[in-house]
């Protein structure tokens, strides 16, 4: 029996031409998809809170770039919340979160890590009658109007925890989420607020930083106040994320005592106001 032979019509070349096509982006989609797990090429999806934004996070990313260049990063900042729900929903790669200011959330699928321990300074108008005591008792500070952002859902914060711990209850709180906000009202006399270390070399110039706690707990090193700062990866994470979090852990001074920290700033803010 003979085989039937044909021509295709019109509409079957269209049909012909746009079936190749999808053919070939489907192989082109599969070698770029094996290069992306096999850790070459393709996008890296990182997301991070504000204050991790301003020296943990770019220069661990500057580090990948040099060891990755072929790989894309596109950088996000959020709250911790968000962006442990947006790894849950595979739209990030990895993420930096934080358990400030009320608690590490949570999302199905997604790890967490600790990467470092951040202590929480406080910021101080310069003319404050508590700016030059260098640590102060947080019980001092009880009469204050605190300047933090508004937690969803109204749960207790690391601030109130404290403050409770230490035997009050906040007389203000003054809900401002960004921290230029917070810096501005602090530096108008309106307010203090708590400032993590990451952050500390924001500061402007009008404020002052002090530490928190007691003089003799200080003295022996402990952290008065602080927070945890976590790499957080889906279930099956890219092999670029996983570098990432370890050059996140390798970053230059993270490791450093929070006293010494503490010490640069106040050295490197004399030395702006001598300048100035």
């Amino acid at each position: 029996m003979q085989a039937m032979q044909g021509r295709l019509n019109p509409a079957g070349h269209e049909l012909y031409r746009h079936a190749v096509d999808v053919l070939e982006r489907l192989s082109r989609a599969e070698q770029a998809l094996a290069a992306i797990h096999a850790g070459r090429g393709g996008t890296l999806r990182v997301g991070a809170f504000s204050t991790a934004n301003i020296s943990l996070v770019p220069a661990a990313l500057r580090a990948f770039k040099q060891a990755r260049p072929e790989v894309e990063i596109v950088a996000i900042e959020g709250r911790s919340g968000t962006l442990m729900q947006r790894l849950a929903d595979g739209a990030l790669d990895l993420a930096v979160v934080s358990d400030y200011p009320s608690g590490l959330p949570s999302a199905d699928g997604v790890t967490t890590t600790v990467l470092l321990d951040d202590e929480l300074f406080v910021v101080l108008q310069r003319e404050h009658p508590l700016a030059g005591a260098g640590v102060i008792d947080l019980r001092e500070l009880r009469d204050e109007a605190w300047l933090q952002d508004a937690p969803a859902g109204g749960h207790p914060t690391l601030l109130t925890d404290a403050c409770a711990e230490a035997g009050f209850t906040p007389k203000k709180i003054i809900k401002i989420a960004e921290w230029t906000g917070k810096f501005g009202y602090a530096a108008a006399g309106l307010g203090i607020a708590l400032v993590p270390s990451l952050a500390a070399w924001a500061v402007p110039a009008e404020l002052v930083l002090c530490r928190l706690g007691d003089l003799a707990l200080c003295r022996l090193g402990d952290l008065a106040l602080r927070r945890t700062v976590h790499v957080a990866l889906p279930a099956d994470p890219l092999p670029v994320a996983l570098t990432l979090r370890d050059l996140l852990g390798d970053t230059p001074g993270m490791h450093l005592n929070p006293r010494w920290v503490f010490a640069a700033i106040l050295v490197i803010k004399c030395a702006e106001e001598v300048v100035e």
